[in-house]
C-alpha cells in the first residue's frame, strides 16, 4: 500500500488537521507534496464544515526544507515552468484561520510554510531558519519578505545571510511564533486554539484575516478605512446579531456563517 505523503483529517468542532508525512526525509517539500497540500487547502477553503485548519509535520519535525534532490539538475526554465507559486498561493489565499504546530526543524521552505500560517505554536525543540545561502541559493517562497515584515531588517538579514538556525525561545522573543509549549503539547495546544476559533463567527474571522493581511502593506489611512468598512459590513450578518444577543443572554452563540 502506497504511503500517504500528506494526511488530512476532519476533527470535531469544525477543525481540519493536515499532517505532512514524509518522515524519512524530514518532511522535505518536494513538488508532489506541495501540489497535494495546495489541493487540500483549496478543498478546505470551500468546505463549509471546516472553520479552522491545523497544519503540522507531526511530533518530531515540521519540514526541514525543500527536497535538495530537486535542485541537482534543475535549470532556470525548469524551476520557472513548475510555477510553484500557485501552490503557495493556495495556502496564502485560504480564508480559514491556519494554525501551525511546529516541532523540530522548520527550515527553508519549512520556515516559509510556517509563516503562511496565521498563528504558530512552537514546541521547545523547534528550530527556525532560512539556510538556503549554504547551498548557493536564497529563499524563494517568501522568506526574505515575510521575515522582514515580522522581524525587521537587521534581525531578518542576519538569519537570511548567515543561514543560522534559531531556537523556539529566540523565535518567540523576536515575534516569529505566537507561543512556545512543551513538545508533547504542541499539536494538542494548536487544536485547542483551532477549536476556539472554530466557535466564532466565520465571516468575522474571514474579515479579520483579510483586512489584517491586506492592511499591513497599505498606508495607515487606507488600512484604517478598509478596517472600518469591514467592521460596518459585519452588521448585516445574522451571526453579528446572534453574537450580541447571546452575550446579553449569557449563553453560547450559535453561529451559522450567515
Amino acid at each position: 500500500m502506497e504511503e500517504q505523503i500528506i494526511i488530512c483529517e476532519t476533527l470535531e468542532n469544525g477543525v481540519s488537521l493536515i499532517t505532512l508525512n514524509r518522515p524519512k526525509v524530514r518532511n522535505a517539500l518536494n513538488a508532489e507534496l506541495r501540489e497535494k497540500m495546495a489541493s487540500i487547502f483549496i478543498q478546505l477553503n470551500d468546505d463549509p464544515q471546516t472553520k479552522a485548519i491545523v497544519l503540522t509535520g507531526g511530533d518530531k519535525v515540521f519540514a526541514a526544507g525543500a527536497d535538495i534532490n530537486d535542485f541537482l539538475t534543475a535549470k532556470t526554465v525548469d524551476i520557472y515552468l513548475r510555477r510553484s507559486e500557485q501552490y503557495w498561493d493556495a495556502i496564502n489565499n485560504c480564508r480559514k484561520p491556519i494554525i501551525a504546530a511546529v516541532n523540530g526543524y522548520a527550515l527553508g521552505g519549512g520556515c516559509e510554510l510556517a509563516m503562511h500560517a496565521d498563528i504558530i505554536v512552537a514546541g521547545k525543540s523547534a528550530k527556525f531558519g532560512q539556510p538556503e545561502i549554504k547551498i548557493g541559493l536564497m529563499p524563494g517562497a517568501g522568506g526574505t519578505q515575510r521575515l522582514f515584515r515580522v522581524l525587521g531588517k537587521h534581525k531578518a538579514m542576519k538569519l537570511i545571510l548567515t543561514g543560522d538556525m534559531i531556537s523556539a525561545d529566540a523565535a518567540d522573543q523576536m515575534g516569529l511564533v505566537s507561543e512556545v509549549v512543551e513538545d508533547e503539547a504542541t499539536i494538542k495546544r494548536t487544536i485547542e486554539i483551532a477549536e476556539q476559533l472554530a466557535g466564532y463567527a466565520p465571516i468575522a474571522l474571514e474579515q479579520i484575516k483579510e483586512v489584517a493581511n491586506l492592511g499591513v502593506d497599505m498606508p495607515l489611512d487606507a488600512a484604517l478605512a478598509l478596517e472600518r468598512k469591514a467592521f460596518q459590513v459585519l452588521f448585516d450578518t445574522e451571526d453579528q446579531k446572534e453574537g450580541a444577543k447571546a452575550f446579553l443572554e449569557k449563553r453560547d452563540a450559535n453561529y451559522k456563517g450567515q
